[in-house]
């Protein structure tokens, strides 16, 4: 059993990266800086190189930092078993578009109407569990379920004050982009992750092999895409156009996130999970907008966000199913 040390750790680490991940790339997407703006499809590269790394590193690391058992292992669980590893072909594409699209989503909502906003997820991998893993889901998991979709909707009610009227008429494209490309995300994230718990329980391989797998394809869809949509501005002025340490950190954050969420998770109860999720969701709600000021939340919104901190709590409340794995 976990010990309470652990726990919280857990718990502060679960906030820190939710909202920090959150917060920087919502600013590093609105930052006003000269030169040209640092490419979303190169950045989602880059974080894929350094999951792939990481992995290998957190391999050797497991076999007592022998050369010879990390080539054993790469070669036996990666090159000599084609199929298995094209599995992961799909999750992969998948995860590749969702971490566009937050890039996206990031780019036209403020981090706290995304933060809210993106709990959709869980309905959506709830869903997913039922119909691909045959999962039941209780009285109060059902009722959560329609308390959260409650919740996101009232998020998304426009304000009735005049300055903010005018705001929305402003934003109102940007906000229509955004709020799609999170419910998208949502649907990516709930296939995506219960495919890859599929995955996992019908083998035995290491997560993070796994997640090697899953990198390597990420790798090659990020690159792809990043050519097909931003290929003339790669060729003019380079990859990491745009790049300040504001960027290397949402990179970091990005790559690492996955990795850290499934070192920490097994110490993390619903219960745990769930007061992550309301803290990274009021920190958000507070720094946007006492720190960059792009947020004005209304009594509608306090009310959303309340139900969604709610709906999190009650759908853990009732039986304790399994965590979807943390892809990487």
């Amino acid at each position: 059993m976990a010990s309470p040390r652990l726990k919280y750790l857990s718990l502060g680490v679960l906030v820190f990266q939710t909202t920090t991940l959150v917060l920087t790339m919502r600013y590093s997407r609105t930052l006003q800086a000269e030169g040209p703006r640092y490419l979303a499809s190169s950045a989602v590269v880059a974080a894929e190189l350094i999951k792939i790394l990481t992995c290998v590193m957190l391999v050797f690391k497991e076999n007592s930092y022998s050369v010879r058992a990390l080539n054993s292992i790469l070669r036996q669980e990666i090159a000599h078993k084609p199929i298995e590893t094209l599995k992961l072909a799909i999750p992969s594409g998948i995860y590749t578009l969702q971490n566009n699209l937050l890039y996206i989503a990031l780019s036209n909502l403020d981090a706290a109407t995304y933060q809210v906003t993106y709990q959709l997820k869980i309905l959506t991998t709830a869903l997913f569990s039922v119909s691909m893993l045959g999962r039941r889901l209780g009285v109060y998991q059902w009722l959560s379920l329609l308390i959260l979709m409650a919740g996101v909707a009232l998020v998304q009610w426009p304000s009735d004050s005049v300055e903010a009227t005018d705001k929305k008429a402003l934003s109102a494209g940007s906000q229509v982009v955004g709020v799609t490309a999170v419910l998208v995300a949502c649907c990516s994230s709930g296939f995506a992750g219960v495919y890859f718990e599929k995955i996992l329980k019908e083998s035995k391989q290491s997560v993070w092999v796994r997640n090697i797998q899953l990198g390597m394809f990420g790798l090659m869809f990020g690159f792809l895409g990043m050519l097909t949509y931003d290929g003339k501005r790669v060729l003019d002025s380079g990859m990491f156009q745009g790049y300040n340490t504001v960027t290397f950190v949402v990179v970091a954050l990005q790559a690492l996130g996955g990795l850290v969420i499934a070192a920490v998770i097994k110490y993390a109860d619903n219960i745990l999970k769930g007061f992550a999720t309301s803290l990274s969701i009021i920190l958000s709600t507070l720094i946007s907008y006492f720190w960059l000021q792009d947020f004005d939340p209304s009594g509608v919104f306090f009310f959303g966000a309340a139900l969604v901190i709610g709906a999190t709590f009650l759908y853990g409340y009732e039986g304790k199913p399994a965590p979807n794995p943390s892809r990487a």
